[in-house]
């Protein structure tokens, strides 16, 4: 029985005799450094947990802290508030070929070539709002005409963009031909009630 308990030992010093040195060293300095990783990592570890608690809790007693204070509720607003803000809103009747201007000096601004537009007035019975409608036929690179468009929707808030076309006659043209269909929405100044 003695000899199948020491037999074990007795075989890991013979092997530790016949091993090289280097080779057994470097086993050792693997060991130790895998021993050194893992102390290392778990200090991490306890240090990002500890983090995480610390901002958990700051983060608790900030919101305690900024808890903000009921707001009032407000009325909703009225149907006839709405309707005089939708009316107010509009533009002028008679300034339709002031804002056809401002479109044009919008395009030269933009760098694009615009031809003359065709113009169309109506008037909607049921909004009661006059409309004018606006097609540009427009000649320049694709990010100007967006360009353009935007400047157009963001300096007349009255009008609306209905639609744009986009042609280009090669692939490689850097030039785009572009049709823009605006409509700017008016009022002519009396009491549409």
């Amino acid at each position: 029985m003695k000899t199948t308990l020491t037999s074990p030992l007795l075989r890991l010093r013979i092997m530790m005799l016949r091993a090289n040195p280097l080779v057994l060293a470097a086993g050792i300095l693997v060991l130790v450094m895998a021993g050194a990783l893992v102390w290392t990592l778990n200090a991490v570890w306890a240090l990002e947990r500890a983090q995480a608690a610390r901002d958990a809790l700051a983060k608790q007693k900030a919101q305690v802290a900024t808890a903000p204070e009921p707001t009032p509720v407000q009325a909703p607003a009225q149907a006839p508030d709405n309707l005089a803000a939708f009316y107010g809103a509009l533009g002028a009747r008679g300034s339709a070929e002031q804002q056809v201007k401002t479109l044009f000096g919008l395009a030269t601004k933009s760098g694009l070539v615009l031809r003359q537009g065709e113009y169309k007035p109506g008037y909607d019975r049921n909004a009661r709002v006059y409309t004018y409608q606006v097609n540009l036929p427009v000649k320049g690179s694709y990010a100007a005409i967006w360009q353009f468009a935007m400047a157009a929707l963001r300096t007349i808030p009255f009008a609306s963009l209905d639609e744009i076309t986009f042609h280009r006659d090669a692939i490689g043209d850097a030039t785009v031909d572009a049709r823009l269909k605006l409509t700017l929405y008016l009022r002519d100044g009396t009491d549409p009630s």
